[in-house]
């Protein structure tokens, strides 16, 4: 049986279009062990001075980075127990939602999910494959490194030794109705084939 983690973090909840490919997906997949995590009605709290050292390498002294850790501890375990993580990538301002930016900020943990050697970083996150569901208003040339989401989103799960990604795109939804019920059509078809 296929375990599959998924991260929402579209803000707009059902009217969103990578949640509507992401459900495509898991319609197609209806044997699997699903954890789904809505970054949208549960947002991973942004790091801050605060909480930074609740997640760092050496798990910290002091009540008040339990929770920090324990929640890090979570999202890090699922990501392990994940054979496959499809993660909505919807384009805000070019780049990933702030809310997925800190799921990645808390899933990083150096001597866990990575570590450094002499040969430089690791990723310590192996043999688990990733989906991206991507939906952006526009059209856009991804061979130029423009927008960012999907760049981003790739080095990051490349850091922490995810490489095997797959980006199934929903694009030109604002150029009206018919193009984007078209866009989503022929995306969630195609996320749908994925075995």
């Amino acid at each position: 049986m296929t375990n599959i983690l998924v991260i929402r973090s579209a803000a707009t909840g059902e009217a969103s279009f990578s949640n509507k490919l992401i459900d495509a997906y898991l319609a197609a997949h209806p044997g699997a062990t699903v954890v789904d995590r809505d970054l949208d009605a549960h947002p991973v709290p942004h790091v801050t001075s605060a909480s930074l050292a609740g997640i760092g390498r050496a798990a910290p002294e002091g009540a008040q980075f339990a929770e920090t850790r324990a929640l890090q501890d979570t999202l890090i375990a699922e990501v392990f127990a994940a054979d496959v993580i499809v993660i909505g990538v919807p384009l805000y301002n070019f780049g990933m939602p702030s809310t997925l930016k800190a799921w990645f900020d808390y899933i990083a943990r150096a001597g866990t999910t990575f570590q450094y050697s002499a040969e430089g970083p690791e990723g310590l996150v192996k043999g688990k494959r990733a989906i991206l569901a991507q939906a952006r208003a526009g059209k856009y040339d991804d061979a130029a490194g423009f927008p960012f989401a999907i760049a981003h989103t790739k080095a990051l799960l490349g850091f922490i030794g995810v490489t095997d990604v797959e980006v199934i795109t929903a694009e030109g939804l604002a150029y009206g109705p018919e193009a984007a019920t078209a866009a989503i059509a022929e995306a969630s078809t195609a996320i749908a084939a994925l075995a």
